[in-house]
């Protein structure tokens, strides 16, 4: 249990918040912020005109590490857009 508690903390971001915390409420709050960052990879996926499928399981998957590579698409995205001339 405190493998799986380490592994899901760890791709939530929990444990670098919050170490302190006993495996099963680790794995509890995990599952909870894995949910969270895949509904926020579908919002902002499909606002960016992502796939909002792929991104909501890798949200769901692998956490903030997929709200992050998102996040910095859309802004690599943004400056490509601003550079190019109108």
């Amino acid at each position: 249990m405190n493998g799986l508690a380490w592994l899901l903390g760890t791709l939530s971001g929990l444990r670098f918040v919050a170490p302190e915390l006993p495996a099963a409420m680790t794995i509890v709050t995990a599952v909870a912020m894995h949910i969270t960052h895949a509904m926020i990879c579908r919002i902002i996926a499909g606002q960016s005109g992502r796939d909002g499928r792929n991104w909501t399981v890798a949200g769901l998957l692998v956490g903030v590490l997929a709200t992050t590579v998102l996040l910095v698409a859309n802004e690599i995205d943004a400056v490509r857009s601003a550079e190019r001339p109108h």
